[in-house]
Formats: C-alpha cells, structure tokens, sequence
C-alpha cells in the first residue's frame, strides 16, 4: 500500500482523501463511543464520478483518519446518495432494544431507461459502532411524487418539539419533514421560494442552532445549502447559508439572509455538512466540506486517488457591524501537530525576508497580523515557474487567493483566477488576523477571525516549496509572523 501511496502525487498530509478512487460529498458524519465518523460518496472502480457507494473513514481526533470497509453499496432501490447518520439514544426506530446504535438516512439514487431517475429516503442501521451495517427491511421510507431532485437528507433531533426533523433538497427550494420514529415522516414545510442564490440546483442542506457570541440565551439557526455548478456561472458549485428562526416546522429567515451569503469564497468548499451527537460537554459545531468543484472534479491531476475534504472547522455566530455572521475556524486539535518554524514580531521587511527565503515546505499553517493601511501578503508553494499568491489588498479591504500562476492550471478553463472576500473592519489603522493552511494541492485561507474564508486548490510543481513575504510599505514592520510545519502521525491513516 505504501508504495502505491508515494506515487500519488498532490495527496495532502492532514486532509482527509481516499487511500485510490472517487470521493465527493462528505456524509452521515457522527460521533459515538469516541468516534468521529465521515462517510463519504465514493465510486470504488475509479477515480472519476460513477455509481455512488458510501466509503467510511474514522478519527479520534479529526486530523488522523482511518479507512474502514464500505458502508454501504447499492441494491434494488438504487445506488446510495448523499444523507446523513444520527445515534438513536432512546430507541426512537425500535430497532436498538439493547442500547443505544446508528442510524443513517440517505437517498436512493435509481435510475430509469427512458425517463428521469427517481430518488426516494431510506435507512440502515449499525449495532457495532458503525463496523457493519443492515439496510432497514422497510426500505425506501420516503418518497415525493413530484419532485425528481430529491435528495441529501440531513436528520437531527428536535428538543423542543421531542421529535426527528429532516431537511432535504428538492431541486431549488428545501423541505422540512418531522418523525417520531425516523420511519414515518410528515411534511411540515417548505423553504426556498424568492430567497437565496438558485445559479445551481440546491443541495446538501443542513440545519442547527448556534449562540450568538457565546450567549447560549441568544440564538438562532443557521441553514446551509450548496447550489450544483451551472455553466453559466464561473464560480461553479458553492454554499450559502441563511440566519432565522425555526419553530420545529417552519424556519423563517431573518433580515439579514435577504442579501445572498456565501459559506466560503473561493472555488473549492462545497456539500459541507456538520457532526451530529457531539457531546455537549464539548459543545462544538463542527464542519467539513468536499475540497473541489463540480466544474472541473473529475480533471484535477491527481493520480490513483481523486477528491479530498476541508480541514474541519468550527463553526459560530458573532455580531459583525450590527449583523449576525457566520463564523469559522480551524478546529483546536489542527495546533496539536504544529512544528514552529518561524516567530518574528514587529520584523521589518529584510528580516522577514531573511526568515523565510531559506524555507522548503508544503504542508504548514501561517499566522499573521496586517496592517489594513496598506496592501500586503504571502507567495506560497514558490518555484521556478509557479507560486500562489495569498494577500490582503487595502484598496478594496479584501484578502484574496491568486491562483492564476499556482502550477498545473490547463486542466479546465476555469480553474485558474483570483476569489476574493470582503473583511468588515470598522476603523482605519487596524490590523486582521490572517490564518492559511497550506497543503499539497490546497490552501485555506482564515482573515478577521474566521469572517472571510477562501479554500482553493492548487497543483503546483514538485519545487515549489518557498514562500516569501511582499508589501507596498517597505518602512512598516510586520506586526507578527508565526509559521509551524504541520506533521500529522501518518500511521495507519488515510490522509
């Protein structure tokens, strides 16, 4: 195995990728026993998109990953979509009289010579930790009778109602249905109608309650739903999300959410979903997303393998200039395989220069203070012919990623560009916190304490290991620099 390992070539060292083959959508992620669960859409006989099974990956402690056997492969009803997985404490299914097990919720993807394929929701169940799993006898649990886009259902327990609740997508607008037993589901409303981006047909939904700036007395909830990639739009595939109410059977959409708001703005962070069953004693809403876009997925030039995930992030509410934002950042356990490797403070640009021309790395994580005065940033994963430039322009008050120069580019004509993000700062002078992961073939970039995120994807040239620091103010210090190698134990994971 090793050996097949070291000849695939953009495999990053802390992101969650396919030992070979496919992998898209993350799905059914849950913790139990001490477990972090991810399944994922994989297609086991290639490394392009195909008939869709559920691989499954397992961590303790989200940065090492081990591959465990799939989860679940196609049958009569179809093959096996994207949904989601919940442990069934109190026995709600009747399928768990000796405790607690897992249940997963997915579509059932069946296609159909000579009309439209027909998705209906069903159910499999594990009584060992997520080892195995049986397909529920009473399969498929819910059908539309209209709706051919109907998909991705995301299952959650509701308190206050005592009572399941599924989100799932239905072609440009979601539905929200209710359960007892996660068999038998009422429709109790639907959501989407004259609100929100429709440049794709929506996708992967999800639905939780966050505190506002920690106050548990203070919440609302936040829905996330990706839209596919459209032709006629180059950003391609990416994730809005909307801030509101929900009552258990409607979800009413606050001020705020008139105005489009994107999950992420760069090219690559798409079908993110959160953990369900995190225990409250951590308390923590967790994310991740699929690392590519569906413009140009099955191009990018990896070899054996295809596909890779997000870091996973944290995901909050603050009030930023009066408005409730969505907030994100790396997950805590990402600092316990920090290697430091530079620490300069108030360094001047011939010192940082000389701190950083003698570095060979790929997989490291920057932390920076700059200055909003001026225009500034970093050039990573530099070579002789390629670089990926990340930086904060004052100009327009917004950090970027420059992947235009970042290597392997010809693949799709859209791949190579420059996203942007807006940084809300409210007075002149100040300085933000920028954070980027920077991996084999990704960046993700981290400004304002979480409310600007760009993730893209780079492939650069196998001697593009420098980095380097520029800036239109040569007589203002950088404020702070730390740079920490990023080393995950390797040992018997899939990263």
């Amino acid at each position: 195995m090793m050996s097949i390992l070291a000849k695939q070539n953009f495999r990053g060292a802390y992101h969650v990728s396919p030992q070979v083959n496919w992998m898209n959508d993350p799905n059914g992620m849950v913790y139990f026993e001490g477990e972090y669960h991810l399944f994922y859409q994989h297609n086991p006989f290639g490394d392009t998109h195909g008939p869709m099974y559920w691989g499954h990956v397992v961590s303790k402690d989200l940065i090492t990953w081990e591959e465990r056997d799939i989860a679940l492969l196609p049958d009569e009803h179809g093959v096996i979509f994207s949904g989601s997985a919940v442990v069934d404490w109190e026995n709600t299914t009747g399928l768990f009289p000796a405790g607690p097990g897992l249940v997963a919720i997915f579509t059932h993807h069946l296609e159909i010579q000579g009309s439209h394929p027909i998705q209906r929701q069903s159910l499999a169940y594990s009584m060992d930790k997520g080892k195995t799993w049986v397909k529920y006898a009473g399969n498929p649990v819910l059908a539309h009778e209209t709706f051919v886009d109907f998909r991705d259902p995301k299952v959650f327990w509701h308190k206050e109602t005592n009572r399941w609740v599924m989100i799932i997508a239905c072609g440009q607008t979601v539905c929200l249905y209710h359960s007892s037993n996660l068999i038998d589901w009422t429709l109790g409303s639907e959501f989407g109608d004259g609100i929100g981006s429709h440049d794709g047909v929506w996708e992967c939904p999800d639905l939780f309650p966050l505190a506002i700036d920690g106050d548990e007395s203070n919440t609302k909830w936040v829905m996330l739903v990706s839209i596919g990639a459209d032709p006629a739009f180059v950003e391609g595939s990416r994730t809005q999300y909307f801030t509101g109410d929900f009552d258990g059977v409607v979800f009413t959409p606050d001020a705020a959410s008139e105005v489009v708001r994107w999950v992420d703005h760069g090219r690559d962070n798409y079908a993110g979903v959160t953990w369900s069953d995190i225990p409250e004693s951590d308390g923590r809403r967790l994310m991740i997303s699929w690392m590519s876009n569906w413009h140009y997925a099955n191009q990018t030039p990896t070899e054996g393998f295809r596909g890779a995930m997000t870091i996973v992030r944290e995901m909050s509410l603050e009030l930023r200039e009066g408005i409730v934002t969505l907030v994100q950042k790396p997950v805590a356990e990402l600092e316990l395989i920090r290697k430091p490797i530079v620490a300069l403070q108030d360094a001047t640009i011939n010192e940082t220069s000389q701190a950083l021309q003698r570095l060979e790395l790929v997989s490291y994580e920057i932390q920076a203070e700059l200055s909003t005065n001026y225009s500034s940033g970093f050039m990573i994963r530099t070579g002789a012919a390629n670089g990926t430039i990340v930086g904060f322009d004052a100009t327009s008050c917004s950090v970027y990623v420059d992947r235009t120069k970042s290597g392997e580019i010809g693949f799709h004509p859209l791949f190579s560009g420059i996203q942007a993000a807006k940084v809300v700062t409210s007075t002149s002078g100040e300085s933000i916190d920028l954070r980027v992961f920077v991996d084999s073939a990704s960046v993700e970039v981290f400004a304002n304490k979480g409310q600007a995120v760009i993730t893209d994807l780079i492939y650069p040239d196998p001697d593009a290991v420098g980095i380097s620091y520029f800036t239109d103010n040569a007589n203002e210090p950088l404020a702070s620099l730390s740079i920490y190698e990023l080393v995950p134990d390797t040992k018997d994971n899939v990263n």
